[in-house]
């Protein structure tokens, strides 16, 4: 890795980035540099919804890049090139969350709004990672009941308990271990990183600007750490807690504070007067809420609800699956709110969200646990201490259950084979940190740490605004600028700064 002692160097090799509280002007039509790389034979997309000025091709990537001439998967890439080339300055890489997120839909959903919030600035690319949609995959072979969502997330049975969890745990990381291959085992963090590299290389880009959502956050760090001389402008949005002790562990874990922080902004929407309207006001005030999806919950645990899906019930579990979801934006509040009155009707016939209604694909339940497994070693320690755990957790988290602190797959993993990076304050300042104050996944206290890890490299605009995910999303129009700006010129908040509104 390569370090940097001086911070008089680091400005001065930032050479395309901007330190804190100064001005620039947007750089016009970069010309690209020539490299050497593997060639890209784009052409257009064919995947549902692609727009016509995204185009895709294939990336050969090494399977193992300490044996880099041997064997080779494949990423599918994607690019939406500037429709000004006057005004480009450059190439942003679009790094979606997961891990398991697609960087070709990511493009496909937010290509258009991209373009018209950078006016030309950029040429867009995004990959899709190992294991995700048409780059090379793997495959677990796991029995259907142990793909659905609520089983890949360890939700404890009722009244905590764990007996279940620990043999599907166990049940699918020796699947895994049987089936999933060399392939499987490269899923990680580390190797999207190398891929991102490769992916510059063959763009013909010295350097790349990116915008990494949730655990796009994290690999953007990682890229930052492993490739400052690479990074233009850096926008990480949604942030965990990048201590690479825990890495997934601890994003889990958050998800308890997380799911806290959260309920207010549903529990203000689903008492509104205004829900009389449509029938979706479940209490009269906001205090009543928590208690009442705690005892519905408990409720369908002993009793689940037939659905509108044949065989799948609506369980305890589910339930609390299914708000873990909603909280991720407003918009999903009322479908949540309806499913949780028909849940209360004795004669309502409860309809699933499509995510908890049919197992997932045995190649996206591989990548869901490859990756969080493969990155780093989780502890080695007695199922005792993990039902201890799960009953803290639940008695101070009744939302999550102790879900997030529960055993899962890792513990009995594979050893990685390499160690996370460290996140420092080491490289140029050439970071914007966008954080909710809310956030149900990523909580504003985990993203915190990532601040405090990435030191002077960075600026942090919190946004008063609940949700995940939050430049052209979840956020608000003062959070888009603040982004906007950066992007586009360069400039970033003197000082870590707030956005009401």
């Amino acid at each position: 890795m390569t370090t940097y002692p001086h911070k008089a160097l680091l400005l001065a090799l930032a050479t395309a980035t901007v330190a804190a509280g100064s001005t620039a002007t947007a750089t016009p039509a970069v010309a690209r540099p020539t490299m050497t790389g593997p060639q890209l034979d784009w052409h257009r997309c064919t995947h549902p919804d692609a727009p016509a000025a995204q185009e895709c091709a294939e990336l050969p990537v090494p399977l193992d890049y300490d044996a880099p001439d041997g064997r080779q998967l494949t990423l599918a890439v994607s690019r939406i090139r500037s429709d000004r080339p006057q005004a480009r300055r450059g190439t942003l890489i679009v790094i979606p969350g997961g891990p398991g997120g697609s960087g070709v839909q990511r493009l496909t959903q937010k290509g258009d709004a991209l373009r018209r919030e950078l006016a030309g600035a950029y040429d867009l690319v995004a990959f899709d990672p190992r294991g995700v949609g048409a780059s090379t995959t793997a495959d677990c072979d796991l029995a259907p009941e142990d793909r659905y969502l609520t089983s890949l997330r360890s939700w404890p049975g009722p009244d905590g308990d764990i007996t279940e969890n620990i043999a599907r745990s166990r049940r699918i990381a020796e699947a895994c271990a049987r089936n999933g291959g060399p392939e499987l085992r490269s899923f990680t963090t580390a190797n999207q990183v190398r891929d991102m590299d490769r992916f510059r290389v063959a763009l013909g880009e010295r350097k790349l600007s990116a915008w990494g959502t949730s655990y796009g956050t994290y690999v953007g760090a990682v890229y930052a750490q492993k490739y400052p001389r690479h990074t233009d402008r850096w926008v990480l949005d949604s942030s965990g807690d990048p201590d690479p002790k825990r890495v997934a562990r601890g994003w889990l874990a958050n998800m308890s504070q997380g799911a806290a922080d959260r309920l207010p902004d549903l529990a203000a929407w689903v008492t509104h007067p205004d829900r009389d309207r449509d029938g979706l006001r479940l209490a009269a005030t906001a205090q009543e809420v928590e208690p009442l999806l705690v005892s519905l919950a408990a409720r369908l645990d002993r009793e689940p609800r037939a659905t509108t899906t044949p065989g799948v019930p609506l369980t305890g579990n589910g339930l609390r699956q299914a708000l873990q979801n909603a909280l991720y934006a407003d918009a999903a509040f009322a479908s949540f709110a309806r499913l949780v009155r028909t849940a209360q009707d004795p004669a309502g016939t409860p309809v699933l969200p499509k995510e908890l209604a049919a197992p997932i694909r045995n190649e996206d339940a591989a990548l869901m646990v490859g990756v969080i497994c493969n990155d780093v070693a989780w502890p080695d320690v007695p199922m005792a201490s993990y039902r201890r755990a799960v009953d803290a957790d639940r008695a101070r988290y009744p939302l999550t259950a102790g879900m997030p602190v529960n055993v899962t797959p890792c513990s009995f993993w594979q050893t990685p084979t390499q160690k996370p990076t460290r996140i420092t304050d080491d490289g140029p300042s050439n970071i914007l940190m966008l954080q909710s104050r809310r956030d149900p996944a990523t909580p504003l206290s985990g993203g915190l740490k990532m601040r405090e890890a990435l030191g002077d490299r960075a600026r942090m605009v919190t946004v008063e605004q609940g949700g995940h995910g939050l430049y052209l999303g979840n956020g608000n129009a003062c959070g888009d600028h603040a982004v906007t700006e950066f992007l586009t010129s360069g400039r970033r908040p003197a000082g870590d700064t707030d956005c009401a509104n």
